[in-house]
């Protein structure tokens, strides 16, 4: 369904993959809301005391995000101590319970892997967020829009997934989510951002309507 009646709603941004003090304060300066930090095995992955030091680099008012996938509670939530974490992101095949545990001490966004029309039960998985990714997290590679339809209602819906500042119109045509997810899309390599990628993706992302 296209976007219908729905003008100048400020989306939220999300960039993720963050291994540079420098991309860190330079995303703050742009106006960006969150940072992801990967604790899975990943061409960015950094570890929990890397994200500690990377995060003093940010103020107070930007959330910092770790993104895991298949890694127990308990390990998730010594991670969320060691690098003073914001919210986690599970990005694996992570049961229910695992999501209600987790939630007791940190908000939870619970990632899915779009690779068709969205399944519906995804929305009463047990998390602050839902966040929808392609098939292949950290590739580039887009996927129809048209395939979130059934997730729309969702209140807090988190679009990523082969985004760049030129993909987003496409994406806004449909519907406004609560925020946006980037990480290759504004990437001079992995784990190096571009300030100009940035700034162009921030801008693109600034209203939706």
């Amino acid at each position: 369904m296209l976007n219908e009646g729905k003008v100048d709603m400020v989306v939220r941004t999300k960039i993720c993959g963050m291994a540079r003090a420098e991309d860190l304060r330079r995303a703050e300066e742009l106006g960006v809301w969150a940072v992801g930090f990967v604790f899975a095995p990943s061409k960015r992955q950094v570890t929990p005391e890397q994200a500690a030091r990377l995060g003093r680099a940010l103020g107070p008012f930007v959330s910092r995000v770790g993104v895991f996938v298949n890694a127990p509670p308990a390990e998730v939530l010594q991670t969320v101590r060691t690098a003073r974490l914001s919210a986690v992101q599970l990005h694996g095949e992570e049961p229910p319970e695992w999501a209600e545990e987790v939630a007791a001490r940190v908000p939870v966004i619970k990632a899915v892997r779009l690779s068709g029309p969205a399944d519906p039960a995804w929305l009463d998985y047990p998390a602050s967020a839902l966040l929808v990714d392609g098939a292949v997290p950290g590739s580039g590679k887009p996927y129809d829009p048209a395939w979130l339809e059934p997730l729309w209602r969702h209140p807090r819906l988190i679009v990523a997934g082969g985004l760049t500042p030129e993909r987003l119109p496409e994406l806004f045509a449909y519907g406004c989510p609560y925020a946006v997810d980037v990480s290759s899309g504004v990437e001079e390599a992995p784990g190096r951002k571009s300030a100009e990628l940035m700034a162009a993706f921030l801008r693109a992302a600034s209203s939706c309507g």
